[in-house]
């Protein structure tokens, strides 16, 4: 039996392919929990409250938008569970009272969210894992010449992006090649994974030294690591520069792995590490026409203690405002931190070509320059900005497809 391309399975609350990879032999309930036994010799069980408000009949989600439109407490009394059994198609059938009501639920659904075996939709997408430089270490790199050329959403786009979009989200960083190089062309390219976040700089902005600069990127001179726009209360989350010309000498690109530097700090300096998490400090961006400003710790965790961003560019700190005792153990927290960033070993270096784009995660990856001979030669790079959500949606949606296909092919077959 598959999934979704059976005709005679119910819809599930959502717009996904959820495959069966096992079936329900028996069932048996109490007023408040459903208890299924699979195939396979899983047992799970699933609340009687959670299965009503996870329904995908149309008393519970709109059928047009798969969004729930039940509230629970318009319900004459807490749903109790009348009967349960397994249809012939081989869903579960539960009937609901004092609605009187029978609502089939998917199996492949089921088994996906049996929170009851710690099923769960949360944590990352791809396994994350952090990684050093080095003199001969290299960003990923992948041949995306047919990109613009691929029709969107399908399976040539799909054989590009889900790979690009894999290390991004493991990984913090990967390198396209092959890419056009006409000016403007970063839109397009980007649209391909989500829509852009405008900003200050504006929606595309150069990277280039130009006169009467507004940053220190538009000039030639060297940039220390950092990440972008530490000084908005959300940060942007993912950056892509894209390389249009670039002949001068220098201006060598890098990049370190932020989470690598600060669990580094957290094992060599245990104190420091906790300081940085806690002790929030002040990032400004006065500009000619902008004053953006926020406070906020330089590692940030989730409430799992996972690493969740860093907050770390030395050009864009205003003055620390803490309790005074608080000024000297920050500083020497600080101190530790930027003499991590001096370490070779963390330091990614790599050089430009014209048609290269780098993908990277801003609330991770710290990127920095060499200085380059501003006198001769030209180095243009094209930048935008889009945000973490939009690279798991699309990753998402591609493995949506993916499943939907082998669904498909399987029923066929």
């Amino acid at each position: 039996m598959n999934s979704l391309s059976s005709p005679t399975l119910p819809l599930t609350p959502d717009y996904d392919a959820w495959p069966i990879e096992a079936e329900i032999r028996a069932v048996t309930h109490d007023a408040r929990v459903v208890t299924l036994d699979w195939s396979d010799g899983r047992v799970s069980r699933y609340h009687g409250i959670w299965l009503r408000e996870n329904a995908a009949d149309e008393s519970t989600v709109n059928p047009a938008t798969r969004e729930r439109i039940l509230d629970l407490s318009t319900l004459p009394a807490w749903p109790e569970i009348a009967a349960a059994e397994v249809d012939a198609a081989g869903a579960l059938c539960v009937s609901f009272a004092p609605e009187a009501r029978v609502l089939r639920f998917h199996p492949g659904w089921l088994r996906a969210h049996d929170y009851d075996n710690g099923a769960t939709q949360e944590g990352p997408l791809v396994p994350v894992t952090t990684w050093l430089g080095g003199p001969d270490a290299s960003p990923d790199s992948l041949d995306a010449s047919g990109l613009l050329d691929a029709e969107p959403a399908g399976e040539a786009e799909e054989a590009i992006l889900a790979p690009a979009l894999e290390r991004v989200l493991g990984k913090g960083l990967v390198r396209l090649r092959g890419l056009p190089t006409a000016p403007g062309s970063l839109a397009e390219i980007a649209a391909r994974i989500g829509p852009l976040r405008a900003t200050n700089f504006g929606t595309l902005f150069d990277v280039r030294a130009k006169p009467d600069p507004d940053s220190n990127a538009y000039t030639s001179i060297a940039l220390p690591p950092h990440v972008d726009l530490p000084t908005r209360e959300y940060q942007p989350g993912l950056q892509l520069l894209h390389c249009l010309e670039n002949d001068v000498a220098g201006g060598q690109a890098v990049m370190l792995d932020g989470f690598a530097v600060a669990e580094a700090l957290r094992d060599r300096h245990p104190e420091a590490f906790a300081t940085l998490t806690r002790q929030r400090w002040c990032f400004a961006n006065t500009a000619r026409t902008t004053d953006h400003v926020w406070h906020a710790p330089m590692i940030g965790l989730d409430e799992r203690g996972e690493l969740q961003e860093v907050r770390i560019a030395d050009f864009l700190r205003g003055p620390l405002q803490a309790p005074f005792e608080a000024v000297e153990p920050a500083y020497a927290a600080l101190m530790a931190l930027q003499a991590l960033l001096h370490e070779p070993q963390f330091a990614l270096r790599f050089d430009y070509a014209p048609g290269d784009l780098v993908i990277f995660d801003n609330r991770r990856l710290l990127h920095a320059r060499d200085a380059f001979a501003g006198g001769g030669g030209r180095r243009w790079l094209q930048g935008c900005y889009l945000e973490r959500d939009e690279v798991r949606s699309r990753y998402r949606m591609i493995q949506r497809a993916r499943r939907r296909r082998r669904l498909d092919s399987e029923h066929n077959d």
